[in-house]
């Protein structure tokens, strides 16, 4: 966990900044579908779900004491895929990644979007990040030195949306993964992930799929409730590897890799198997409302 802090940029940089991703947004071209049922009545059936592990190669993540975020979230991700692929037949699996790699926060919802998915769902590991302390060291002399936040815990689902900058705290430190990539100010429009005024543009969104991606985000949230985890809820946030998905999309956070029970949990085979029933069983409980 990262302290990011904020950039100054004029207003009329701003304006120019925000109104070119937001033509860059609102330029690409939407799935298949708008709608679980379409006007003409056919019945709509879901064919292909994008299975995204957050992070990954150089990026590892938050980072708890035995385990990193990349790790947790491919594990997590993998053995979900399989699950989907047992559990529903007719439905297909595509990863945006398989291994330790990186791929870019915009080719992952990209990738959705060319195999016309009709889910594209992201798995990650919150963290409670770290607070300083004054501290005396072995001789006797204070230092300022960095202590984990351990005792948040929980589950929280994220849709793509506009809160409050106040609130965006999660979505600023999901984004940052952007700043390691190579050109990034050209690959997102100079959108800067550590500027709370770029999160403007998630205000000018048309959402097609917002209620759908709550439904499914309410459904992941239950689950993780009825397996006895806490409930952080579900939140809109302005989340960059959402931004662009032409179907119903959400980011998950399993659980606070900062907490140590939670971290243990998560690394766990039980644990795993948990949290892989959870989602598996609110996706399939999507299927069915969307495809009666």
């Amino acid at each position: 966990m990262k302290n990011y802090n904020k950039t100054n940029v004029t207003h009329s940089t701003s304006t120019v900044i925000l109104l070119s991703i937001f033509a860059i947004i609102t330029a690409w071209t939407p799935s298949k579908h708008t709608e679980p049922i379409s006007s003409g009545g056919t019945e709509f059936k879901m064919k292909t779900i994008v299975l995204d592990a957050g992070h990954g190669g150089h990026d590892p993540g938050a980072v708890g004491r035995k385990s990193k975020e990349k790790d947790l979230a491919l594990q997590v991700v993998l053995k979900l895929g399989k699950r989907i692929e047992e559990g529903l037949p007719g439905v297909k699996v595509i990863y945006t990644r398989t291994t330790d790699v990186y791929p870019k926060l915009y080719e992952r919802p990209a990738l959705a979007n060319k195999h016309k998915a009709d889910l594209f769902i992201s798995v990650h590991c919150n963290s409670g990040g770290a607070t300083t302390r004054r501290v005396k060291n072995s001789k006797g002399r204070y230092i300022t030195r960095s202590v984990l936040n351990t005792s948040a815990k929980g589950t929280e689902t994220l849709v793509c949306g506009f809160n409050r900058m106040d609130q965006q705290d999660v979505a600023i430190r999901e984004n940052a993964s952007i700043l390691s990539e190579e050109n990034y100010q050209d690959n997102y429009n100079g959108f800067d992930p550590n500027d709370p005024s770029s999160y403007i543009v998630f205000k000018l969104m048309k959402r097609q799929f917002r209620d759908q991606s709550i439904k499914l985000a309410t459904y992941m949230q239950n689950e993780y409730s009825s397996s006895s985890r806490t409930n952080r809820g579900v939140k809109e946030q302005g989340l960059a590897v959402l931004a662009t998905a032409g179907m119903p999309a959400v980011l998950t956070e399993i659980g606070f890799i900062s907490n140590p029970s939670e971290e243990e949990f998560m690394m766990s085979s039980a644990g795993q198997r948990e949290i892989v029933a959870n989602l598996f069983n609110a996706i399939k409980t999507y299927k069915t409302s969307v495809e009666k």
